[in-house]
């Protein structure tokens, strides 16, 4: 069954992502970030260019030639599957095909909009069984 982590306070939600992409990377995991709204797909490609200051995470958009052997891979649909390690989810939604991988990670930002978008998310893997962890970010300061 896949693993689904809740980061709550994900501020700024974008380099949230970034740091949790790299610990997976880290981990010799494999990473797709789901990102549909074009502005997001582009920011967290230019944010992973300079993550962390001192180094470099490889990543590339999901369709890049060179995305076989890219650790992680961007993408703004979930048509293809390129592996089925780690999903984090930018999106509002749920990812239909969040089964398909070992572990999801949905980050939750402070704002009411985004509040309200991971309850509902929350309440969507709960309410279908799932076994979800919380990491408060505000508590844990990582």
């Amino acid at each position: 069954m896949t693993r689904i982590d809740f980061y709550s306070n994900a501020e700024p939600k974008l380099q949230v992502a970034c740091q949790l992409a790299a610990k997976a990377v880290q981990q010799s995991l494999r990473v797709l970030i789901l990102a549909p709204e074009e502005n997001t797909a582009r920011a967290i490609d230019k944010l992973l260019w300079t993550f962390p200051a001192t180094g470099f995470l490889p990543h590339c958009m999901l369709h890049d030639r060179l995305a076989p052997e890219t650790p992680v891979l961007i993408a703004r649909d979930c048509e293809v599957l390129p592996h089925d390690q780690v999903l984090l989810n930018l999106a509002s939604d749920s990812p239909v095909p969040f089964t398909c991988f070992q572990r999801l990670i949905e980050l939750v930002a402070s704002d009411d909009a985004d509040k309200q978008a991971g309850r509902a998310r929350f309440r969507f893997y709960r309410d279908r069984g799932y076994e979800i962890h919380h990491h408060d970010l505000r508590k844990t300061g990582s």
